[in-house]
């Protein structure tokens, strides 16, 4: 038993859930992997702010093997069961943002190559990336930066700039360079010159498109200078309601649709990523009163792009997740295997798409539409089209 908890976050539990846990197995004698499986669904009780493990375990058991699947059936019924996050409240394990430290880092080579999680078993867009900071000032729920990269500092590039001068393109092909994988694109601003120094980049090439991906509403050094045509600024949309429990510290729907119009009425082009879309009992009436509202918004003359996705999460980070003491329901969801990643059963990904996709219908055939990392097999199903390999799609963007 002992070892089983040493290479858990057992401690992170209250201590009515450790003595319970404990007691249960000394009565039961669980085997390794039923002990570690118990004390992870406790977490996940915990986390999603349900029925505890304590409570769960309360009852007597002929045996070990009656508890176990006890306490499995009560949490498999959570994770199939659309969550609701009407008496919820989330909450983060940091102060806020302001409390991470800004440090200094040097690298041999500017953060500049393809997108980390292109593969050829889903349908990727080949998005190029090219980022100065490392780690994110917001703490989203589900996202993996804070995981890849040190929670309690932000890592600026000294010599960010010197290098992307050095960046070779060739002016005959065109790229996609995206700004957002490693932090958030806007939230720092023009801080030691680095949104001076890609804009100024994008300039010098035309045949560049320069992404410059968002959840804040940062947009002062946007307004207060000439951006180039070549200058895509996207924001990533939830509903308010998402935003609320699991999207701590970033701007709100509100405030991120009013930078979106600023940045539009100011000639330049915008476009949304509802990536990740989130499964919740009110999901269909939230998203679509959002897709109603950005289409009575905004032109879409004014609008890129609009892309698709949803939750997907590898073994490490599913375990990070667990080890932090926040309240949280986004793992309170079925995990499926999705090329050797974890993701929603492609049934509620067709779904979810599909509503997006038709409640959409004012901007098809003048916004570009596209699913990022989703099976390829969806986009027949949703779009009624599809691309053959990733470089057809790469071409179509």
């Amino acid at each position: 038993m002992e070892s089983v908890i040493a290479q858990s976050p057992f401690e992170n539990l209250p201590e009515v859930d450790r003595k319970t846990i404990r007691v249960s197995a000394l009565r039961y004698r669980y085997s390794y992997q039923e002990l570690k499986q118990i004390i992870e669904m406790a977490l996940d009780f915990r986390m999603w702010d349900e029925i505890p493990i304590s409570e769960c375990l309360q009852s007597d058991f002929k045996n070990g093997k009656e508890a176990f699947r006890f306490v499995r059936v009560a949490w498999e019924n959570l994770k199939q069961t659309p969550k609701s996050y009407s008496r919820f409240k989330g909450s983060s394990d940091i102060g806020d943002s302001s409390g991470k430290s800004i440090v200094s880092i040097s690298r041999d080579m500017p953060g500049f190559g393809r997108c980390p999680v292109a593969s050829d078993r889903t349908r990727c867009c080949n998005l190029l990336t090219l980022d100065a900071v490392e780690g994110c000032g917001y703490d989203c729920s589900y996202c993996s930066i804070r995981y890849f990269y040190d929670g309690d500092s932000i890592g600026i590039d000294e010599n960010f700039i010197e290098k992307l001068q050095s960046i070779e393109i060739d002016p005959r092909r065109s790229y996609h360079i995206g700004t957002g994988q490693s932090s958030d694109s806007l939230m720092w601003g023009n801080r030691s010159g680095i949104l001076d120094a890609v804009l100024d980049f994008a300039a010098v090439h035309p045949n560049v498109i320069l992404e410059l991906k968002t959840k804040s509403a940062n947009i002062s050094h946007l307004l207060s200078r000439e951006v180039p045509v070549n200058v895509l600024t996207t924001w990533s949309l939830n509903p308010q309601l998402i935003i609320d429990n699991e999207e701590h510290f970033t701007a709100s729907l509100t405030h991120r649709l009013e930078a979106a119009e600023q940045i539009a009425a100011k000639g330049n082009l915008i476009g949304f990523h509802f990536h990740p879309m989130v499964y919740y009992d009110t999901w269909e009436k939230d998203y679509g009163a959002l897709f109603s509202q950005i289409q009575n918004r905004f032109r879409d003359e004014d609008t890129a792009l609009l892309s698709l996705g949803t939750l997907t999460f590898i073994k490490p980070v599913l375990k990070k997740m667990r080890e932090r003491k926040v309240k949280s329901k986004i793992l309170q969801m079925p995990l499926e295997d999705a090329e050797g990643k974890y993701s929603y059963p492609l049934d509620i990904k067709r779904n979810m798409f599909r509503f997006a996709y038709e409640s959409l219908s004012d901007w098809h055939g003048k916004v570009f539409f596209y699913m990022c990392m989703e099976d390829a097999g969806l986009w027949k199903d949703v779009f009624g089209y599809e691309y053959s390999n990733n470089e057809e799609f790469e071409s179509a963007m």
